[in-house]
């Protein structure tokens, strides 16, 4: 049988898959690192589980190298397995962000962990492996590769949300994101069956060749389950009810996590999918993708005004930046405005992970102090942190988008790409763009107004201790959002090169 067997196959025109290792050096690293980590927890003693972050994080940076050697290599569009995995320039600057972001995600957990007295080696495991299914998302161009890595990275945030194993909203937040999580799942692979009825096919330049021709009922219906699905990931209103409690019942670290890197991973397969298979569609996906930027940014920003919790603000907050986020992909399909408005998400999701992570820093550095989670108890912060006073204040007013800080130039890049568009639409969504700047600065004026204004709620003016790790995620966050909004030409040669990518311009 054995050699009939061979026989067989020697017969056969059968030929092995070339493999570009270097291509996926990136997943290797990552890969590599989970099963040290999770090998490393598993034969050490508990007097050294700190071995684990520094781990953690040598694998992070050990699989940007090969992201940054692919880049400056001549060759940077690399296809694998008859194009359903593509390394290229808008891969690359996505792979570049999540693992960068990751890092800071483990700066500004490792001292949380330890004093909270949680499990370490799990916590490591379950977050690289997350960003694993992050930097795969990045490459995948096929419809079972982006849903198993959108499942990658979300069942290990899933467990995440639950950490605090003993805390009822720690709980609360796991059951709500998994259950809602896995809705959207199921009303996304819904979608992404039909697609592939239609187009017999699960490539995404197969189903935009397909979709090119006369748009039918049950066409736009699958079209509109995968937005929809998508529309969960990124907490899009109305489907943004998860969001609230999951990011305050949360352990801090994974909040920022969540808020930052998981949803870049849901736009970046939004951006993916209506580029490559749905841009003969934007008759469909278009009006619905207006919708959504409108009501996220619009519902997000006037929840905000009434919390009291600053992570939950901050999640009211997370939600409406996602709206702007959206806006230019609502008129993504108008003309030659595709470019524009792939570089205006780019550009807005790197703003936005620097500033934000930076927020996060700081919550986690003056909560060890106050032991509060309330807007309240940020009362009189200059007086005891002008450090981290100064600091707050330039993570808020980025947020806002007042120049010149990083956040002022992702929103310009946004209400940029709506106005070349020269639609009623397009105006229509920078005028209410506009309008709900100026809305979220009330409450991001709130928070400054607690710091500068108000007295110590308790009159305790000992000052805050900053770890040395927390301390370098304030330098590199902070250094990023001053650097990237005086000198936004840096980040927006990224997000041309992102743009400019072949899949995305063809």
């Amino acid at each position: 049988m054995l050699s009939s067997l061979l026989s067989v196959v020697a017969a056969s025109d059968w030929v092995s898959p070339t493999i570009d290792y270097h291509a996926l050096a990136p997943e290797i690293v990552l890969a590599a690192g989970i099963v040290i980590v999770l090998l490393v927890d598993l034969f050490t003693s508990e007097t050294n589980k700190w071995l684990v972050a520094p781990l953690a994080s040598f694998s992070l940076l050990g699989a940007f190298i090969p992201v940054v050697t692919i880049a400056l290599s001549d060759n940077t569009m690399r296809e694998l397995f008859d194009g359903r995995y593509v390394v290229d320039e808008f891969s690359l600057v996505i792979k570049g962000l999540f693992i960068l972001a990751g890092y800071v995600v483990v700066l500004i957990s490792t001292d949380y962990l330890r004093e909270g007295d949680y499990y370490q080696g799990e916590y490591w495991f379950l977050v690289l492996t997350s960003i694993l299914g992050m930097v795969m998302m990045a490459s995948s161009r096929d419809l079972v590769s982006i849903f198993v890595a959108l499942e990658f990275l979300s069942i290990p945030a899933y467990m995440l949300a639950a950490w605090r194993k003993r805390d009822l909203k720690s709980n609360e937040a796991g059951v709500k994101y998994y259950l809602l999580g896995v809705f959207a799942s199921a009303i996304m692979l819904y979608g992404m069956s039909l697609l592939y009825g239609i187009a017999n096919s699960t490539l995404l330049t197969d189903i935009g060749e397909t979709l090119s021709s006369e748009m039918t009922s049950i066409r736009a219906l699958a079209i509109l389950f995968v937005i929809i699905g998508f529309a969960f990931k990124v907490s899009a209103v109305p489907f943004h009810t998860w969001a609230p409690d999951t990011y305050e019942g949360a352990p801090t670290p994974v909040t920022a996590f969540l808020s930052v890197a998981s949803k870049a991973a849901g736009f970046v397969a939004l951006v993916t999918v209506i580029y490559v298979a749905f841009p003969y569609a934007s008759d469909v996906w278009q009006p619905v993708i207006w919708i959504l930027s409108v009501l996220t940014m619009t519902v997000g920003n006037v929840l905000a005004l009434r919390q009291t919790n600053f992570v939950r603000m901050l999640a009211y907050s997370s939600i409406s930046q996602g709206g702007f986020i959206l806006m230019p992909l609502a008129v993504a399909g108008e003309g030659t405005t595709g470019q524009s408005a792939l570089r205006a998400v780019v550009v807005y999701l790197m703003l936005y992970a620097a500033t934000n992570l930076g927020v996060f820093a700081i919550v986690i550095a003056v909560a060890r102090k106050t032991r509060s989670g309330a807007i309240a108890s940020y009362g009189g912060l200059f007086s005891y942190a002008p450090g981290l006073a100064a600091l707050m204040t330039i993570f808020m007013a980025s947020l806002a988008g007042i120049p010149p800080l990083g956040g002022w130039f992702g929103k310009f890049a946004a209400f940029q790409a709506v106005l070349s568009a020269e639609t009623n639409w397009g105006y229509a969504i920078a005028v209410i763009g506009a309008v709900n700047s100026v809305v979220a600065f009330g409450y991001y004026g709130n928070v400054l107004r607690e710091i500068w204004m108000r007295p110590v709620p308790d009159g305790d003016t000992a000052p805050v201790v900053i770890q040395p790790a927390i301390a370098v995620a304030l330098g590199i966050t902070g250094v990023a959002t001053l650097v990237l909004g005086t000198l936004p030409g840096i980040v927006s040669h990224f997000g041309d090169l992102a743009s400019l990518s072949s899949a995305f311009s063809g």
